[in-house]
């Protein structure tokens, strides 16, 4: 039995190392090179178009027929040098809200630029607001639109080409809506209403009037388009691309590899729901109205002139809206553009009745550790103020929970060290009979009340809460940029000093060739050491060496791991610490931590003769 149990401890521990290095390790690794490449490939592609000064011209697109939806951009599809001239080349009304501020493009009535103003590129203040939409002239071209597909009897209906006029007021607020309107030569008038909420939701309120002395049949329309894709894989812990909720199928994701495989995707037809494209912290979504059925579909295209090579599209269509002459109908539809925060995202889908939005949010299928450990993280902010407290208290709440399943781990490690005499003798004695040898361990075991798994169970509780808060820190962006004290000013980024210049006292960068360890993944690693070191030394020589470099090993590996992450497993080792010392000494058991701590610096014998 002995053997049995430093087996599984041997198998358990081994195969957390291996998941903890590829899926915490190797991951935000790749992810961090990945955006540097990103950022260093658009400053040079902005460089070259604003040096070549291109503009091929307008590449529009021909008016869609019953049942299709644009998948080009519309008129302003041009090469821009830059992202300001891409806006001032076409009429705009302005959008100023607290969250966003940017303009909505008169031609195709199209959200395409939009700024979040509370959240910035870096952590310095002065660094540029977070850019949502861009114009589709832009290689990253990104927006959201609302359109109807008519026919013959019906005339040009609002599209990616249609240049709206404005009523009134020219600035969207959350106090003051927008009106635009667009009259066409078969006697239909569209008048739209934009309004604003005081967060990212916005809501397009079409009317459309028939003047003329036929009954026409048209289609609303929405996508959201985009030419480019983050640079960084998104990792199986997160989905990022296309998704929705919708028809009998509900959560639907499409990564954006998966779509460039399959080129498109049509679920079935829906009565509710949404869908969009999402970010790992910033999402554009459309929520169609309930009024009327809609078909979602998620497309991949690929263009051979112009100038993007390929996009990737969520859109719906709705079924045919019958007008009779002299009579109007109003088609309501939502547009969703901004920040993932899990409080507004809670909001929307439960004061608008939105179908399953809080899915909008990555929670993945242990959400139910995840949603609960963010919201008690969320809860102590809101007392302390500071997300890395939180955190620490969050430590202490779990250690708590935790506590009667803990107590009786270390109380029967400690008196499993109590009858180690015992178990010398029955190994003694039992040499050369394995199973005698282990029904004697098993009657000992159960003499004397001792589980011999006892001691896994502590690692196997970690693992859970390990996850669930690596996957807060890494899904919500309540988290990024979130400062702790001193150096730390990103709990979700990686602590920025390095053990390979002194954590900054060396007047150089440590090369990038070797692995990123801050002071927390060193103060983590030393606590791991002291907590391993509070049992005696495995008598396997094998399992002894798996001991004794484990903490280096997660010292090493801990060092990418988010600051936060690292500043809860040193924080939680620590409790540890303390809680084994008090119940072993309750238990009457030696604590072998000081004795082990002398034996490293204390001479060993040589090996007789």
């Amino acid at each position: 039995m002995e053997n049995n149990r430093n087996f599984f401890i041997t198998i358990a521990l081994s195969v957390l190392i291996l998941t903890l290095w590829q899926v915490f390790y190797m991951n935000p690794r790749m992810e961090q090179q990945r955006e540097q490449a990103r950022v260093e490939q658009q400053r040079v592609e902005a460089q070259k178009k604003e040096a070549q000064g291109t503009n091929p011209g307008a590449a529009g697109t021909p008016a869609p027929t019953a049942g299709a939806i644009p998948s080009a951009p519309g008129s302003d599809s041009v090469t821009a040098a830059s992202r300001d001239q891409a806006i001032a080349a076409t009429k705009r009304v302005k959008i100023d809200t607290p969250s966003l501020e940017g303009s909505i493009n008169l031609t195709g009535a199209r959200l395409d630029d939009l700024r979040l103003k509370h959240y910035t590129e870096t952590v310095d203040k002065n660094s540029p607001e977070i850019e949502l939409l861009n114009p589709s002239s832009l290689p990253n071209g990104y927006f959201a639109e609302i359109g109807f597909v008519g026919n013959d009897t019906t005339g040009i209906v609002p599209g990616a080409d249609t240049v709206w006029s404005v009523d009134g007021n020219p600035t969207l607020t959350p106090s003051t809506p927008v009106t635009l309107t667009f009259t066409n030569d078969k006697g239909l008038t569209f008048k739209r209403t934009i309004s604003i909420d005081n967060e990212y939701m916005f809501t397009v309120s079409d009317t459309v009037q028939n003047s003329g002395t036929a009954a026409v049949s048209l289609y609303n329309y929405g996508r959201v388009t985009r030419f480019d894709k983050p640079a960084v894989a998104s990792t199986y812990v997160l989905h990022e691309g296309l998704i929705g909720v919708t028809g009998s199928e509900g959560l639907q994701e499409y990564k954006y590899a998966k779509i460039e495989k399959d080129k498109e995707y049509t679920p079935s037809k829906s009565t509710n729901g949404w869908l969009g494209i999402t970010d790992k912290y910033w999402a554009v979504t459309l929520i169609p109205t309930e009024k009327q059925p809609f078909q979602p579909k998620f497309s991949y295209f690929e263009f051979k002139d112009g100038p993007h090579s390929h996009s990737y599209q969520s859109d719906y269509l709705s079924d045919a809206i019958s007008i009779a002459p002299g009579q109007s109908t109003t088609v309501e539809s939502e547009i969703f553009a901004g920040a993932k925060e899990v409080s507004t995202i809670n909001a929307y889908a439960k004061d608008r009745q939105i179908r399953q939005f809080d899915l909008l949010i990555d929670w993945g299928w242990f959400y139910f550790i995840t949603k609960p450990m963010f919201w008690l993280i969320d809860t102590l902010y809101k007392f302390f103020g500071n997300f890395g407290l939180a955190i620490l208290a969050t430590t202490v709440v779990v250690k708590a929970i935790f506590f009667p399943l803990a107590n009786k781990s270390y109380a029967s490690m400690a008196n499993m060290k109590k009858v180690q005499p015992k178990m010398v003798e029955i190994r003694e004695k039992y040499a050369d009979d394995k199973m005698k040898q282990q029904q004697a361990m098993m009657e000992l075991y159960k003499t004397e009340k001792i589980n011999p798994l006892a001691g896994c169970w502590p690692v196997a509780l970690q693992i859970p809460v390990f996850f669930s808060l690596y996957k807060v820190l890494y899904i919500t962006i309540e988290m990024r940029h979130a400062p702790f004290f001193g150096w730390i000013h990103d709990l979700a980024a990686p602590d920025p000093t390095s053990i390979f210049n002194l954590f900054g006292l060396l007047p150089f960068a440590a090369p990038a060739f070797l692995p990123h360890m801050g002071a927390w993944a060193v103060v983590m690693g030393i606590t791991m050491f002291l907590q391993m070191r509070m049992n005696p030394a495995p008598p396997d020589p094998t399992q002894a060496a798996i001991f004794t470099w484990m903490p280096v090993i997660f010292t090493f590996m801990m060092g990418s791991f988010p600051a936060g992450l690292v500043i809860y497993w040193a924080w939680n080792n620590t409790l540890s610490i303390l809680q084994q010392g008090v119940i072993m000494k309750r238990q009457g058991a030696k604590i072998e931590l000081w004795d082990n701590l002398a034996s490293i610096f204390r001479k060993k014998p040589s090996p007789a003769e």
